[in-house]
């Protein structure tokens, strides 16, 4: 797969558009919908898919688009409303032409995540993933960060958060309850 520099500035106006759009996923991601219509998590979702990796190659041909997405985890209940926000983001821009194909390999991994992705998953107040997957981080052994404080004393409330690919924490410095990105 192409990495996120390469999707996010490639050669073509469509990874452009898609790296100056805005992500709403992050608010679906984290279990937060603000209004029944969901006009919230649209307004803040597009760019994260492209930070979090999700956005995997954009193939482009002469009257057609099609951009490849990983989802995070087999059955996410965000996948479709990424998707969806893609073709929307593309659609304002007067981009005609476009199709979301889901890709399942290879695997999505949070290896994937950009430095700036793993910024504004603390600017939220969500912890991000270690930089490599390792069993003792999916034990909750590896220490966590808060993204809060920035303190390292933390622990592990639940492995289990607002959604699958979270867990619980707390930080036993500032208090304060955050989440934590499982490495996947």
């Amino acid at each position: 797969p192409q990495s996120l520099e390469e999707v996010a500035s490639g050669a073509n106006a469509f990874g452009n558009t898609l790296k100056d759009a805005k992500a709403p996923m992050l608010v679906l991601g984290m279990g937060a919908l603000a209004r029944p219509d969901g006009s919230q998590v649209l307004a803040k979702a597009r760019q994260l898919a492209l930070d979090l990796g999700m956005v995997r190659k954009i193939n482009v041909g002469e009257n057609a688009v099609e951009i490849e997405v990983a989802p995070t985890y087999s059955g996410c209940p965000a996948t479709e409303v990424i998707e969806d926000s893609i073709l929307k983001s593309l659609a304002d821009r007067g981009v005609a032409g476009v199709s979301v194909r889901r890709v399942l390999s290879p695997p999505w991994t949070t290896d994937w995540i950009s430095e700036a992705g793993r910024e504004k998953l603390r600017d939220y107040g969500i912890a991000p993933p270690q930089k490599a997957a390792d069993k003792r981080d999916l034990l909750g052994r590896v220490p966590v960060q808060c993204p809060r404080c920035a303190s390292g004393q933390t622990s592990l409330v639940s492995e289990f958060g607002s959604t699958a690919c979270k867990a619980a924490w707390k930080c036993d410095d500032c208090l304060e309850p955050f989440e934590y990105f499982k490495c996947i």
